[in-house]
């Protein structure tokens, strides 16, 4: 989508109703497709975690476990539509859109190329499992990059309400997904076997990931203007002008 079509109207050439009509539901189908992203990120973990437990399937070493479960389908389905959703995705400019294409074939590498049977992430049996811890490398890089880069400047295009306190919660997120993986990446690559073992005794990777998968979904969630994101954005926004009137004595701009 050229950036034409994202762009609010011309104001000096006013647009007739058939095209604010098409207007409104380009912006409806983005809106769309970003809520169907972040939904799909919140509900992952909870299907596999809890919903797994109530079917008698045990906590994973990580989400990409579950593939040799009967939650298979679950997961693999779920990247793949979220694959899908981010390749039909088109930003503001080349670089955005090369990010969700990019984003795209990263979820749909990790649906399709799944993690060796009981094998740590770092050292695979196969072709196919280096495919897949790469995969997963790349997609939550890609989505750190849209929370860092590109969620706070497209507000600033749509001229959305609030800017500091959307800029902060997307940058919030964005951190978040490259701390987690980073720490991920520490755990795989420095930490020894004693300690990993320990550590997956807690199923750390698995909580590890499900903080980051959470963290993209509402990012997400946020950019789609989901009502609960929305009110979250109004309290920050009041709290930020509270503490500007009271704490600091400082007036907040209108």
């Amino acid at each position: 989508m050229q950036e034409t079509l994202m762009s609010l109207p011309d104001s000096t050439s006013p647009p007739n109703d058939s095209s604010a009509t098409m207007m409104d539901r380009l912006v409806l189908s983005y809106l769309d497709i970003r809520r169907a992203i972040g939904l799909s990120g919140l509900v992952l973990p909870l299907v596999l975690g809890p919903g797994g437990m109530l079917l008698g399937i045990e906590i994973q070493e990580n989400m990409s476990s579950y593939y040799h479960t009967p939650l298979r389908d679950v997961f693999v389905g779920t990247l793949c539509a979220i694959g899908i959703f981010l390749f039909c995705y088109r930003g503001y400019d080349r670089i955005e859109n090369w990010t969700a294409n990019i984003g795209a074939v990263a979820a749909i590498g990790i649906a399709l190329f799944p993690l060796d049977y009981g094998s740590d992430p770092l050292i695979q049996k196969s072709f196919v499992g280096y495919v897949h811890t790469f995969s997963g490398g790349v997609f939550f890089t890609t989505l750190a990059f849209y929370s860092l880069y590109h969620f706070p400047r497209d507000s600033k295009r749509e001229a959305e309400s609030h800017l500091f306190e959307r800029s902060m919660a997307f940058r919030a997120s964005g951190l978040t997904i490259l701390l987690i993986t980073f720490a991920m990446g520490g755990y795989m690559l420095l930490v020894p076997q004693d300690w990993k073992d320990w550590l997956n005794g807690y199923n750390f990777l698995f909580w590890a990931e499900w903080i980051a998968v959470w963290s993209f979904a509402s990012s997400w969630l946020a950019k789609g203007r989901i009502i609960v994101t929305e009110i979250g954005v109004e309290v920050l926004a009041y709290s930020r002008k509270m503490v500007l009137q009271h704490g600091l004595g400082i007036k907040n701009d209108p």
